[in-house]
């Protein structure tokens, strides 16, 4: 399994090698590392370079925080360009929703913001990680499409259903996280997105309630990810697990090697 959404440079690094060998030994063969900003992009391609059978970096800016300014996004441009055969995906972008009223930036600068990286989404041939919830997740689509972006996956998305629809007619992945085990929400939303377009992830580690509760967040939930899929959709466990791999191999391109 790939876990499609984490934040590894938020996990304790002196710990990392055993922790990745465990997740490893357990069925996990890769991860979808995303960043906040730029530091964070430093550190994550940091650890694609430490572990680049493991590790498929995606550098980018949170949209819950705010805008970046000229010289750091200048840089990040350059570090884009100087990394690209590293970089997996762009991301982790979006529109801000929980912070918004928070932020310092409007929302339409937010919007600037998000089309100006996707300008380069597109520059460079490389796929978008998205948070992009609520109300925001139409305007994120929208400007997708404008853009002509092929590969988007919008995670631990909440959504009306009319949205995810169009979401998933636009030929878009949509995540579901461990949430899916114990929230009526999610279930729901399991059942709108066509199963080749679904992908599973933690965002660790981010932790959750329900049977997780008090628990550390690490891809070795997605196994129970895996198993209420199978129970919601009356489908066998290997048939769920195989058709996400192949999912999470086409939206993000990856190497034949982790399809094991």
């Amino acid at each position: 399994m790939i876990d499609a959404h984490i934040h590894l440079d938020h996990y304790d690094s002196h710990n990392l090698y055993d922790e990745i060998e465990r997740w490893h030994e357990a069925g996990i063969t890769g991860v979808i590392a995303v960043s906040k900003d730029l530091p964070s992009s430093y550190q994550t391609l940091a650890l694609q370079q430490r572990f680049p059978d493991f590790v498929h970096a995606c550098i980018g800016f949170h949209p819950e925080y705010p805008l970046p300014g000229a010289r750091d996004f200048a840089e990040w441009r350059r570090l884009l360009q100087a990394e690209r055969a590293r970089i997996t995906a762009i991301g982790e972008i979006g529109l801000p929703h929980y912070e918004l009223a928070n932020l310092p930036d409007r929302l339409e600068d937010h919007l600037a913001f998000v089309s100006q990286i996707l300008d380069e989404a597109v520059a460079h041939g490389l796929p978008v990680a998205l948070h992009a919830v609520h109300d925001k997740a139409a305007p994120m689509l929208q400007l997708l499409q404008t853009k002509g972006i092929a590969e988007a996956h919008f995670h631990w998305l909440k959504a009306p259903p009319a949205v995810v629809r169009q979401i998933a007619a636009a030929g878009y992945y949509i995540s579901l996280t461990p949430e899916v085990c114990y929230r009526q929400r999610d279930q729901q939303l399991a059942r709108l997105v066509p199963a080749r377009q679904l992908l599973i992830e933690t965002d660790g580690p981010w932790r959750y309630d329900g049977p997780f509760s008090g628990q550390e967040t690490t891809p070795l939930l997605l196994q129970s990810v895996v198993q209420q899929l199978a129970a919601l959709f009356g489908t066998a466990e290997s048939t769920i697990r195989a058709q996400i791999i192949r999912n999470t191999h086409s939206c993000y391109r990856l190497e034949p090697r982790f399809t094991s």
